[in-house]
Protein backbone atom coordinates (compact mmCIF):
# COMPACT_ATOMS: atom_id res chain seq x y z
CA UNK A 1 0.00 0.00 0.00
CA UNK A 2 1.95 2.93 -1.09
CA UNK A 3 0.68 6.40 -0.41
CA UNK A 4 -2.84 6.50 -1.77
CA UNK A 5 -4.19 8.26 -4.91
CA UNK A 6 -6.80 9.55 -3.06
CA UNK A 7 -4.64 11.34 -0.59
CA UNK A 8 -2.53 12.44 -3.55
CA UNK A 9 -6.61 14.31 -5.49
CA UNK A 10 -7.53 15.69 -1.87
CA UNK A 11 -3.31 17.58 -1.18
CA UNK A 12 -4.49 20.65 -2.77
CA UNK A 13 -8.12 20.80 -0.64
CA UNK A 14 -6.13 19.23 3.19
CA UNK A 15 -3.23 22.25 2.27
CA UNK A 16 -5.78 24.75 2.44
CA UNK A 17 -7.41 23.49 5.63
CA UNK A 18 -3.92 23.01 6.90
CA UNK A 19 -3.26 26.73 5.98
CA UNK A 20 -6.21 28.45 7.16
CA UNK A 21 -5.59 26.47 10.30
CA UNK A 22 -2.21 27.87 10.56
CA UNK A 23 -3.14 31.80 10.03
CA UNK A 24 -5.45 31.40 13.11
CA UNK A 25 -3.34 29.57 15.80
CA UNK A 26 -4.98 29.15 18.92
CA UNK A 27 -3.05 28.19 22.61
CA UNK A 28 -3.80 25.53 25.33
CA UNK A 29 -7.78 24.75 25.71
CA UNK A 30 -8.59 27.64 23.66
CA UNK A 31 -8.91 26.31 20.77
CA UNK A 32 -12.59 26.97 19.92
CA UNK A 33 -12.27 28.19 16.39
CA UNK A 34 -10.36 24.87 15.24
CA UNK A 35 -12.25 22.55 17.32
CA UNK A 36 -15.23 23.91 15.61
CA UNK A 37 -13.90 23.63 12.36
CA UNK A 38 -12.81 20.19 13.01
CA UNK A 39 -16.30 18.97 14.29
CA UNK A 40 -17.99 20.48 11.26
CA UNK A 41 -16.02 18.81 8.79
CA UNK A 42 -16.49 15.55 10.57
CA UNK A 43 -20.08 16.17 10.28
CA UNK A 44 -19.48 16.64 6.73
CA UNK A 45 -17.68 14.04 5.94
CA UNK A 46 -20.58 11.77 7.38
CA UNK A 47 -18.89 10.36 10.67
CA UNK A 48 -21.41 8.15 12.49
CA UNK A 49 -21.24 10.42 16.13
CA UNK A 50 -19.33 13.64 16.58
CA UNK A 51 -18.58 14.75 20.27
CA UNK A 52 -17.50 18.43 21.11
CA UNK A 53 -15.98 19.36 24.50
CA UNK A 54 -14.43 16.06 25.52
CA UNK A 55 -11.37 17.32 27.37
CA UNK A 56 -12.84 20.81 27.43
CA UNK A 57 -11.85 21.70 23.69
CA UNK A 58 -11.43 18.54 22.32
CA UNK A 59 -13.41 16.62 19.62
CA UNK A 60 -14.06 12.68 19.45
CA UNK A 61 -15.78 11.61 15.62
CA UNK A 62 -16.99 7.66 15.49
CA UNK A 63 -16.78 5.86 11.95
CA UNK A 64 -18.42 2.16 11.66
CA UNK A 65 -16.33 -0.10 8.83
CA UNK A 66 -18.78 -1.84 6.68
CA UNK A 67 -18.25 -4.65 9.15
CA UNK A 68 -18.17 -4.61 12.70
CA UNK A 69 -17.42 -8.63 13.15
CA UNK A 70 -14.19 -7.95 14.88
CA UNK A 71 -15.38 -5.69 17.34
CA UNK A 72 -11.93 -3.86 17.11
CA UNK A 73 -11.99 -0.18 18.25
CA UNK A 74 -9.50 1.79 17.14
CA UNK A 75 -8.10 5.22 18.48
CA UNK A 76 -6.04 7.68 16.01
CA UNK A 77 -5.19 10.90 17.75
CA UNK A 78 -3.99 14.26 16.60
CA UNK A 79 -3.11 17.72 18.31
CA UNK A 80 -4.54 20.89 17.64
CA UNK A 81 -2.68 23.78 20.10
CA UNK A 82 -0.57 26.29 18.88
CA UNK A 83 2.25 28.18 20.34
CA UNK A 84 2.82 31.65 22.06
CA UNK A 85 5.64 32.41 19.72
CA UNK A 86 6.18 35.53 17.11
CA UNK A 87 6.05 33.88 13.81
CA UNK A 88 9.07 34.84 11.22
CA UNK A 89 8.55 32.53 8.66
CA UNK A 90 7.29 35.41 6.21
CA UNK A 91 4.98 32.99 4.22
CA UNK A 92 1.86 34.05 2.68
CA UNK A 93 -0.30 31.62 5.24
CA UNK A 94 1.81 33.60 8.19
CA UNK A 95 0.18 33.40 11.74
CA UNK A 96 -2.51 36.59 11.87
CA UNK A 97 -2.54 36.09 15.79
CA UNK A 98 0.65 38.36 17.46
CA UNK A 99 2.44 36.42 19.47
CA UNK A 100 1.19 32.57 18.37
CA UNK A 101 1.92 31.02 15.62
CA UNK A 102 2.06 26.86 15.21
CA UNK A 103 5.71 25.90 15.74
CA UNK A 104 5.57 22.67 15.91
CA UNK A 105 3.20 21.13 13.02
CA UNK A 106 0.06 20.10 14.97
CA UNK A 107 -1.96 22.50 12.16
CA UNK A 108 -0.51 19.73 9.62
CA UNK A 109 -1.05 16.69 12.21
CA UNK A 110 -4.83 17.67 12.29
CA UNK A 111 -5.24 18.56 8.66
CA UNK A 112 -3.86 14.78 7.58
CA UNK A 113 -6.21 13.42 10.32
CA UNK A 114 -9.32 15.27 8.84
CA UNK A 115 -7.80 13.99 5.61
CA UNK A 116 -8.30 9.92 6.67
CA UNK A 117 -11.14 10.88 8.76
CA UNK A 118 -12.56 12.01 5.07
CA UNK A 119 -11.32 8.69 3.31
CA UNK A 120 -12.20 6.35 6.33
CA UNK A 121 -16.12 7.72 5.99
CA UNK A 122 -16.14 7.81 1.97
CA UNK A 123 -14.71 3.71 1.84
CA UNK A 124 -15.33 2.19 5.25
CA UNK A 125 -13.01 -0.75 4.04
CA UNK A 126 -12.15 -1.79 7.63
CA UNK A 127 -13.91 -4.03 10.14
CA UNK A 128 -14.33 -2.64 13.29
CA UNK A 129 -14.83 0.75 14.58
CA UNK A 130 -12.25 4.00 14.36
CA UNK A 131 -12.16 7.25 16.70
CA UNK A 132 -10.52 9.83 15.43
CA UNK A 133 -9.28 12.04 18.56
CA UNK A 134 -8.06 15.77 18.40
CA UNK A 135 -6.77 17.26 21.40
CA UNK A 136 -6.27 20.62 22.64
CA UNK A 137 -3.33 21.56 24.60
CA UNK A 138 -0.60 19.29 23.93
CA UNK A 139 1.68 22.25 24.88
CA UNK A 140 1.99 22.30 28.37
CA UNK A 141 -1.41 21.98 29.86
CA UNK A 142 -1.55 17.92 29.52
CA UNK A 143 -4.93 17.95 27.22
CA UNK A 144 -4.71 14.35 26.31
CA UNK A 145 -4.87 13.43 30.55
CA UNK A 146 -8.20 16.01 30.39
CA UNK A 147 -9.69 13.56 27.57
CA UNK A 148 -8.63 10.55 29.13
CA UNK A 149 -9.96 12.25 32.71
CA UNK A 150 -13.16 12.64 31.21
CA UNK A 151 -13.86 8.95 29.85
CA UNK A 152 -12.44 8.73 26.32
CA UNK A 153 -11.10 5.65 26.64
CA UNK A 154 -14.46 3.64 28.14
CA UNK A 155 -16.73 6.01 26.64
CA UNK A 156 -15.42 4.86 22.92
CA UNK A 157 -14.03 1.78 24.38
CA UNK A 158 -11.12 2.25 22.68
CA UNK A 159 -8.54 -0.57 22.44
CA UNK A 160 -5.70 0.51 20.98
CA UNK A 161 -4.21 4.14 19.82
CA UNK A 162 -1.23 5.43 17.51
CA UNK A 163 -0.38 9.07 17.30
CA UNK A 164 1.70 10.94 14.87
CA UNK A 165 4.36 13.50 14.78
CA UNK A 166 6.14 15.96 12.01
CA UNK A 167 10.19 15.65 12.27
CA UNK A 168 12.10 18.25 10.80
CA UNK A 169 15.27 17.11 9.34
CA UNK A 170 13.82 13.50 8.29
CA UNK A 171 13.18 13.30 4.37
CA UNK A 172 9.56 13.80 3.77
CA UNK A 173 7.11 11.31 4.11
CA UNK A 174 9.35 8.73 5.09
CA UNK A 175 9.05 7.40 9.05
CA UNK A 176 11.27 6.16 12.17
CA UNK A 177 9.40 4.63 15.04
CA UNK A 178 10.75 3.14 18.09
CA UNK A 179 9.59 0.80 21.23
CA UNK A 180 9.89 0.94 24.42
CA UNK A 181 10.22 4.49 26.16
CA UNK A 182 10.57 7.39 23.55
CA UNK A 183 9.74 10.61 24.22
CA UNK A 184 11.01 11.60 28.01
CA UNK A 185 8.85 12.14 31.20
CA UNK A 186 8.98 16.36 31.65
CA UNK A 187 9.24 17.32 35.34
CA UNK A 188 10.56 20.84 36.53
CA UNK A 189 11.94 21.67 40.22
CA UNK A 190 12.04 25.18 42.46
CA UNK A 191 14.56 25.69 44.52
CA UNK A 192 14.30 28.15 47.26
CA UNK A 193 17.68 28.92 49.21
CA UNK A 194 17.25 30.86 52.05
CA UNK A 195 20.22 32.26 53.84
CA UNK A 196 21.36 35.65 55.68
CA UNK A 197 21.72 38.73 53.58
CA UNK A 198 24.19 41.34 54.85
CA UNK A 199 26.63 44.00 53.41
CA UNK A 200 28.45 42.44 50.59
CA UNK A 201 31.96 44.08 52.75
CA UNK A 202 31.04 41.84 55.62
CA UNK A 203 30.46 38.15 53.96
CA UNK A 204 31.29 36.56 57.71
CA UNK A 205 28.03 37.97 59.15
CA UNK A 206 25.58 36.50 56.23
CA UNK A 207 24.98 33.34 54.84
CA UNK A 208 25.52 34.07 51.19
CA UNK A 209 23.07 32.08 49.36
CA UNK A 210 24.74 32.58 45.68
CA UNK A 211 27.40 30.70 47.18
CA UNK A 212 25.12 27.99 48.08
CA UNK A 213 23.40 28.09 44.67
CA UNK A 214 26.67 27.91 42.81
CA UNK A 215 27.73 24.77 44.38
CA UNK A 216 24.27 23.27 44.21
CA UNK A 217 23.98 23.70 40.52
CA UNK A 218 27.31 21.99 40.15
CA UNK A 219 26.67 18.84 42.75
CA UNK A 220 23.06 18.62 40.57
CA UNK A 221 24.91 17.86 38.02
CA UNK A 222 26.31 14.25 39.79
CA UNK A 223 22.71 12.88 39.65
CA UNK A 224 23.19 12.03 36.00
CA UNK A 225 27.33 11.48 35.97
CA UNK A 226 27.46 9.66 39.13
CA UNK A 227 24.21 7.80 40.64
CA UNK A 228 21.91 7.74 37.25
CA UNK A 229 23.16 4.06 35.51
CA UNK A 230 25.61 5.17 32.42
CA UNK A 231 23.53 3.28 29.90
CA UNK A 232 19.71 4.65 30.67
CA UNK A 233 19.47 8.60 30.09
CA UNK A 234 18.45 11.67 32.25
CA UNK A 235 19.15 15.01 31.87
CA UNK A 236 19.01 17.88 34.39
CA UNK A 237 19.60 21.23 33.88
CA UNK A 238 19.02 24.50 36.17
CA UNK A 239 17.74 27.01 33.74
CA UNK A 240 16.85 30.33 35.76
CA UNK A 241 18.71 31.65 38.69
CA UNK A 242 17.30 34.84 40.72
CA UNK A 243 18.58 36.92 43.68
CA UNK A 244 16.14 39.37 45.81
CA UNK A 245 18.55 42.16 45.22
CA UNK A 246 20.47 43.86 41.89
CA UNK A 247 22.60 45.84 44.32
CA UNK A 248 26.31 45.35 43.97
CA UNK A 249 27.03 45.95 47.79
CA UNK A 250 24.06 43.25 48.86
CA UNK A 251 24.51 39.76 49.68
CA UNK A 252 20.67 38.50 49.08
CA UNK A 253 18.30 36.74 51.68
CA UNK A 254 17.48 34.68 49.17
CA UNK A 255 18.46 32.87 45.63
CA UNK A 256 15.69 30.93 43.55
CA UNK A 257 16.73 28.20 41.24
CA UNK A 258 14.58 26.67 38.98
CA UNK A 259 15.15 23.75 36.25
CA UNK A 260 13.68 20.45 34.18
CA UNK A 261 15.00 16.71 34.64
CA UNK A 262 14.29 14.22 31.70
CA UNK A 263 14.25 10.86 32.17
CA UNK A 264 13.61 7.99 30.17
CA UNK A 265 12.60 5.08 32.31
CA UNK A 266 9.81 5.30 35.32
CA UNK A 267 12.67 3.96 37.67
CA UNK A 268 15.13 6.48 36.89
CA UNK A 269 13.06 9.57 37.40
CA UNK A 270 11.83 8.36 40.73
CA UNK A 271 15.74 8.33 41.18
CA UNK A 272 16.02 10.99 40.05
CA UNK A 273 13.32 13.23 41.74
CA UNK A 274 15.03 11.87 45.38
CA UNK A 275 18.34 12.75 44.69
CA UNK A 276 17.63 15.99 43.44
CA UNK A 277 15.81 16.85 46.31
CA UNK A 278 18.43 15.01 48.88
CA UNK A 279 21.31 17.39 47.14
CA UNK A 280 19.26 20.41 47.70
CA UNK A 281 18.49 19.88 51.27
CA UNK A 282 21.94 18.53 51.92
CA UNK A 283 23.82 20.95 49.86
CA UNK A 284 22.19 24.13 51.62
CA UNK A 285 22.34 22.55 55.33
CA UNK A 286 26.02 22.30 54.66
CA UNK A 287 26.59 25.69 54.73
CA UNK A 288 23.74 27.03 57.25
CA UNK A 289 21.97 27.87 54.58
CA UNK A 290 17.58 26.11 54.36
CA UNK A 291 16.62 24.97 50.55
CA UNK A 292 13.07 24.51 49.96
CA UNK A 293 12.44 22.09 47.13
CA UNK A 294 9.00 22.18 45.29
CA UNK A 295 9.18 19.28 42.74
CA UNK A 296 6.71 18.97 39.95
CA UNK A 297 5.88 15.80 37.87
CA UNK A 298 4.87 16.67 34.50
CA UNK A 299 4.31 14.43 31.48
CA UNK A 300 5.28 10.85 31.92
CA UNK A 301 7.76 9.20 29.90
CA UNK A 302 5.72 8.41 26.67
CA UNK A 303 6.10 4.27 25.95
CA UNK A 304 5.04 2.37 22.94
CA UNK A 305 3.67 -1.09 22.88
CA UNK A 306 6.62 -3.51 20.98
CA UNK A 307 3.14 -5.60 19.44
CA UNK A 308 2.11 -2.10 18.27
CA UNK A 309 5.36 -0.23 17.37
CA UNK A 310 6.34 -3.29 14.79
CA UNK A 311 3.05 -2.94 13.33
CA UNK A 312 2.80 0.77 12.80
CA UNK A 313 6.19 0.10 11.52
CA UNK A 314 4.99 -2.22 8.99
CA UNK A 315 2.33 0.20 7.47
CA UNK A 316 4.84 2.88 7.23
CA UNK A 317 7.20 0.44 5.51
CA UNK A 318 4.13 -0.25 3.46
CA UNK A 319 3.45 3.32 2.45
CA UNK A 320 6.93 4.20 2.16
CA UNK A 321 8.92 1.86 0.93
CA UNK A 322 11.32 2.28 4.67
CA UNK A 323 10.56 2.83 8.83
CA UNK A 324 13.74 3.93 10.62
CA UNK A 325 14.76 4.01 13.92
CA UNK A 326 13.36 6.32 15.45
CA UNK A 327 15.88 8.24 18.14
CA UNK A 328 15.15 9.03 21.48
CA UNK A 329 13.97 12.35 22.07
CA UNK A 330 14.03 14.51 25.39
CA UNK A 331 11.40 16.36 24.52
CA UNK A 332 7.83 15.62 26.31
CA UNK A 333 4.68 14.34 24.39
CA UNK A 334 1.17 14.30 26.31
CA UNK A 335 0.06 11.11 24.00
CA UNK A 336 2.25 9.41 26.90
CA UNK A 337 -1.35 9.67 28.93
CA UNK A 338 -2.97 7.93 26.21
CA UNK A 339 -0.41 5.39 25.70
CA UNK A 340 -0.94 4.61 29.66
CA UNK A 341 -4.38 3.84 29.20
CA UNK A 342 -3.95 1.84 25.99
CA UNK A 343 -1.09 -0.21 24.16
CA UNK A 344 -0.41 1.61 20.92
CA UNK A 345 2.25 3.61 19.08
CA UNK A 346 3.32 6.90 18.09
CA UNK A 347 5.31 7.53 14.71
CA UNK A 348 7.47 10.13 13.55
CA UNK A 349 6.64 11.25 9.74
CA UNK A 350 9.85 13.65 7.52
CA UNK A 351 8.84 17.21 7.59
CA UNK A 352 12.06 17.70 4.90
CA UNK A 353 14.71 20.27 5.60
CA UNK A 354 12.99 23.16 7.44
CA UNK A 355 13.44 24.91 10.92
CA UNK A 356 12.97 22.44 14.11
CA UNK A 357 10.15 22.93 15.48
CA UNK A 358 9.54 25.53 18.48
CA UNK A 359 11.61 27.58 15.86
CA UNK A 360 9.95 31.18 15.12
CA UNK A 361 10.77 30.50 11.27
CA UNK A 362 9.27 26.80 11.05
CA UNK A 363 6.85 25.72 9.38
CA UNK A 364 5.14 22.39 8.15
CA UNK A 365 5.90 21.02 5.26
CA UNK A 366 2.71 20.27 3.25
CA UNK A 367 4.76 17.72 0.72
CA UNK A 368 3.82 15.44 3.99
CA UNK A 369 0.80 15.35 3.99
CA UNK A 370 0.32 12.63 1.28
CA UNK A 371 2.40 10.00 3.32
CA UNK A 372 0.60 10.80 6.88
CA UNK A 373 -3.16 10.35 6.00
CA UNK A 374 -1.64 7.18 3.90
CA UNK A 375 -0.42 5.77 7.31
CA UNK A 376 -3.61 6.74 9.24
CA UNK A 377 -5.66 4.69 6.84
CA UNK A 378 -3.39 2.24 6.45
CA UNK A 379 -3.28 1.40 10.24
CA UNK A 380 -7.34 1.15 10.62
CA UNK A 381 -7.32 -0.77 7.09
CA UNK A 382 -4.67 -3.25 7.88
CA UNK A 383 -5.30 -3.72 11.49
CA UNK A 384 -8.49 -4.39 10.83
CA UNK A 385 -9.18 -5.98 7.44
CA UNK A 386 -12.23 -7.24 6.11
CA UNK A 387 -13.57 -10.70 5.62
Amino acid sequence: MPVKNRFAEMLPEITSWRRDLHENPELMFDTHRTAGIVAAKLRDFGCDEVVEGVGRTGVVGVIRGRESGSGKVIGLRADMDALPIEERTGAAHASKVPGKMHACGHDGHTAMLLGAARYLAETRNFDGTVVVIFQPAEEGGGGGKVMCDDGLMERWGIQEVYGMHNWPGQPVGSFAIRPGGFFAATDQFDILIVGRGGHAAKPHDTVDPVVVAAQMVQALQSIVSRNVDPVEQAVVSVTSMKTGSEAYNVIPQEVHLRGTVRTLDRKVRAQAEDRLIEIAQGTAAVFGARAEVTYHRGYPVMVNAPEQTEFAAGVARSVSGQCDEAPLVMGGEDFAYMLEERPGAYILVGNGDTAMVHHPEYDFNDEAIPAGCSWWAGIVEQRMPVS
